[in-house]
């Protein structure tokens, strides 16, 4: 037994080594495997990698002088694939490495490759950091590219980032240093290095930003200089003083930090404002070597914005979207004589409405390569007045409340909230209720105000940011232009633009996209398209804006054929800005236009350099206007220009103004408060108002007859009651109706009573009187009456005396018995005799004179149905006064 145990004892610690050995062996001889593969895979490695990197040199370009010594120039096409401008070193100010100041080759050794005189190309250890950072960051985060490499870049090969390229720029760098010294590579980069825009080289960046030679800069200005190269557009002291400055800074620390500066001297050149010294504008004389620079400025400006701006360098195609015709049109007009003074200066934007695309671009007049500010795209300072009322205030209402076009708002004196500051119309008035559509067209800034308040600041800030747009924070002054982050042009055209696309909003670009230099490899710089509002929104506006140029604030700019929305703008100064400048009460700083058909949106902006210079009169105010309508009608020629389409969205309705809520117009609403608006459907009113009821007149009552038989005239008298809840006034008229004919209106009168003369015997008459308000008649009283006909045989004729005729005027009788004329008795009726000829008084009128004979016209008349004359008790006939004449 005790052997069996012991054998047991042994074979369970044998299982245990057994199992122990095999749980050790597979984790050793894993290790070695692993071992042993990673020797592999860097022997195979090494061998591929050093295969590949043999491939792609042997692929690699020939190193060529006059490649390594100048600039290769992009080209830029227009949207037709013309080209237009090619961007060269034709202006280069070419510097020998013997003549370059030595502060400013330690500021550009300091900044660019601290150890370009110790490597011989390729700077592994800058490479070694270069890729722990991308390694941590991701492939591109960080770039190695020494001095060498960065001629080698510029003069051969293209801006992406593959191992293609910085093998065959690896090895070209080497070759760059085995056929020429050091200071012919410096000399090499710093001659043709991008330095802005159209500048290639620090010599000619010095004479473009500071108009000096090198030999005369400052060590700020050196620093300045060797901060651009990184990246030329953002570093722009021009444009972006700011940026430029913390940049140079950021050399001048390295400077000091390699040796090359003291701390003194860095701490003293950082302390210099860099605008300081910068080339004052005016002295920037503009150089007209190339055309259309205000647009190759946005061009370059959004090469930078893509990280592409030292793309410029590497001899790329660029395919813009420029419209040579309206660029042409552009700049024709700034360039004319229709500006008011020497010093205004305006800016143009011409946007295609459907894509986005910009066509055309003014910076400002004669503006020219040297300027350096674009007051179309850089504008940085400026306020847009009014035009923001569609995208802060109106849009915003039909888009998030759903206000229609004749929403009421009420014009009535008003403080901002929280303050006692009031806030103005631009003429000083308060019109009271109005539609919405009112409000906008005529600009009103108080209704204005009051539709932010009730889209809230929230959602207004929300709305404009979908145009890509950043205005700062929302206030209620911002309603009327009072914003913290102006807009530019370019930005304002591209926001209109959007409205005139039923709601889909591009961001503005210049540039389409660009093809590197093997004619292959392209990049697509085209945004996409986004609906920014409801199609509704769109409509509703713009239809609003069309009545600007109608009946608003910008009828200077409408354009006949042509269906165009806009609005119009003018800024104000403030209390303090009036005072500190002296300025007087008609001053105002800015004045915009901005306005679009189914083709372009343009925006224009007009005002002097110097806000603190105002503008004052009436010619400075419409300059936008004006502008724009040049433009417009020039690039809109030969081109079919659809008008604004309503979308199925929008409903037409026609409502009583100022019901409220909003309610259809009756058929007793007057006319002036009748107005067909647009509502986004569904929303539209569907009761009628019942403000204005149907007036009924009372008809006239106790109407009764009295006639004066020796005077053959009737006295007609009747009552009246009127209406209680009447308000316009009321009249009566009367007419009369002879011997069953047909009945004719004597006269309209506001007494009760009527005279009516020359009565015929014989005859039956119906008078009738009538009630009248306006258009309301009431129902008709009459009464009739009967005259008895005289006995033939007692009527006597008088025949003629010796002293008379009776074809002849009497002594005493100035009336002829024989009144063949027109019958009218324009004289004074003194006779009294009966006159009882045939007389032919085809006229019957009596135009006036004092007709005071006592004679009776007895004969047959041929007068034209004119049963008599007639006086009214009480008042006056509307005749001339105490017209007694009898004419039947």
């Amino acid at each position: 037994m005790s052997e069996q145990k012991q054998t047991r004892e042994q074979r369970r610690k044998q299982l245990q080594q057994q199992k122990k050995k095999k749980t050790n062996t597979p984790v050793k001889l894993w290790i070695k495997r692993i071992l042993i593969a990673i020797v592999a895979i860097g022997i195979v490695g090494l061998i591929g990698g050093g295969s590949l990197f043999a491939y792609y040199a042997s692929s690699a370009p020939k190193l060529d002088e006059s490649s390594l010594k100048d600039p290769i120039s992009p080209k830029l096409l227009d949207a037709n694939g013309d080209l237009f401008a090619t961007l060269g070193a034709e202006n280069r100010e070419y510097v020998p490495f013997d003549e370059i100041p030595q502060q400013m080759h330690d500021a550009i050794i300091a900044t660019e490759d601290s150890r370009f005189y110790q490597h011989f190309g390729v700077d592994f250890l800058r490479l070694g950091k270069a890729v722990l950072a991308n390694i941590t960051h991701g492939f591109g985060e960080q770039g190695a590219s020494t001095i060498t490499q960065q001629v080698i870049k510029n003069s051969f090969l293209t801006n992406e980032k593959t191992l293609k390229r910085k093998a065959q720029e690896a090895y070209l760098s080497i070759q760059l240093e085995r056929k020429y010294d050091k200071e012919e590579i410096f000399e090499m980069y710093f001659n043709k290095v991008l330095m802005s825009g159209r500048i290639y080289g620090y010599g000619t960046a010095a004479k473009y930003f500071y108009g000096k030679e090198l030999k005369d800069l400052t060590l700020d200005q050196y620093a300045v200089l060797a901060g651009i190269s990184q990246r030329p557009n953002a570093y722009n002291p021009f444009k972006n003083p700011d940026l430029a400055e913390k940049r140079r800074n950021t050399v001048l620390h390295l400077m000091n930090l390699h040796g090359k500066i003291s701390d003194e001297e860095m701490k003293a050149a950082q302390a210099i404002p860099i605008e300081d010294s910068l080339l004052p504008e005016e002295e920037r004389v503009a150089k007209q070597n190339t055309k259309y620079d205000a647009f190759i400025d946005v061009v370059l400006d959004e090469l930078e914005k893509h990280g592409d701006g030292d793309t410029i360098s590497e001899g790329i195609t660029i395919h813009t979207t420029l419209q040579p015709k309206a660029q042409q049109q552009v700049e024709d007009t700034l360039n004319s004589d229709i500006f008011p003074t020497e010093d205004i200066q305006s800016a143009v934007a011409v946007i295609d409405t459907k894509t986005g695309a910009i066509a055309a671009v003014g910076g400002g007049r004669n503006y020219g390569v040297e300027r350096g500010y674009n007051f179309a795209y850089d504008m940085k300072v400026r306020s847009p007045g009014s035009t923001i009322k569609p995208l802060i205030d109106y849009g915003p209402a039909v888009e998030f409340l759903n206000w229609s076009s004749g929403q009421t708002i009420v014009d009535e004196p008003m403080k901002y909230t929280g303050t006692e500051q009031n806030i103005r119309n631009f003429d000083g008035k308060y019109k009271g209720a109005m539609t919405m559509r009112e409000a906008l067209y005529n600009s009103r800034n108080i209704p204005a105000v009051k539709t932010l308040k009730e889209v809230g600041t929230k959602n207004a800030k929300e709305f404009i940011n979908r145009f890509g747009i950043d205005i700062g924070e929302v206030h209620e002054s911002t309603a009327i232009g009072g914003i913290d982050k102006p807009m530019s042009p370019v930005q304002m055209a591209g926001a209109y633009a959007a409205f005139g696309n039923n709601g889909v909003h591009t961001e503005p670009y210049a540039i389409d996209k660009i093809v590197y230099r093997d004619g292959k490899t392209e990049k697509s710089y085209r945004p996409e398209s986004k609906a920014v509002m409801k199609d509704s929104t769109a409509y509703i506006v713009t239809d609003v804006l069309r009545d600007v140029l109608t009946k608003g604030t910008a009828k200077r700019a409408a354009i006949s054929g042509l269906d165009i929305a806009g609005k119009s703008g003018t800024s104000n100064y403030d209390a303090n800005q009036m005072k500190e400048w002296n300025l007087p009460s008609s001053a105002f700083p800015d004045v915009w236009f901005a306005g679009y058909t189914t083709n372009y949106s343009i925006a224009v902006w007009s005002g002097y350099p110097e806000m603190k210079t105002p503008m004052t009169t009436n010619e400075e105010r419409y300059l936008p206007q004006t502008i724009f309508k040049k433009v417009m009608a020039n690039i809109s020629e030969d081109m079919a220009t659809e008008r604004f389409s309503k979308p199925n969205s929008v409903v037409e309705a026609t409502i009583e103004k100022g019901s409220n809520p909003l309610q259809l117009a009756s058929e007793y609403t007057p006319d002036e408060l009748k107005s067909t608006e647009l509502f986004v459907k569904g929303t539209e009113p569907t009761t009628v108002s019942e403000q204005y009821e149907q007036i009924e007149l009372n008809a006239p009552t106790n109407l009764s007859v009295d006639f004066d038989e020796p005077t053959l005239s009737a006295t007609l008298m009747w009552d009246y009651e009127r209406p209680e809840n009447l308000e316009e006034n009321v009249q009566f008229e009367v007419s009369v109706a002879i011997d069953n004919g047909p009945s004719e209106i004597l006269q309209t009168t506001d007494q009760t009573g009527l005279i009516v003369q020359s009565l015929i015997p014989g005859s039956t008459y119906v008078f009738s009187v009538t009630a009248v308000s306006g258009e309301v008649r009431s129902e008709s009283a009459s009464v009739s009456l009967t005259l008895e006909g005289f006995v033939e045989e007692d009527l006597e004729e008088t025949p003629p005396t010796d002293e008379t005729d009776g074809n002849e005027n009497s002594e005493d009788q100035n009336n002829n018995g024989n009144n063949n004329g027109n019958g009218n008795s324009n004289g004074n009726w003194n006779g009294n005799g009966n006159n009882n000829g045939n007389g032919n008084n085809n006229g019957g009128n009596s135009d006036g004179g004092n007709n005071n004979g006592n004679g009776n016209n007895n004969g047959n008349s041929d007068e034209e149905a004119n049963p008599g004359d007639y006086t009214n008790p009480g008042g006056t006939s509307g005749e001339e006064e105490n017209s007694d004449s009898t004419n039947p």
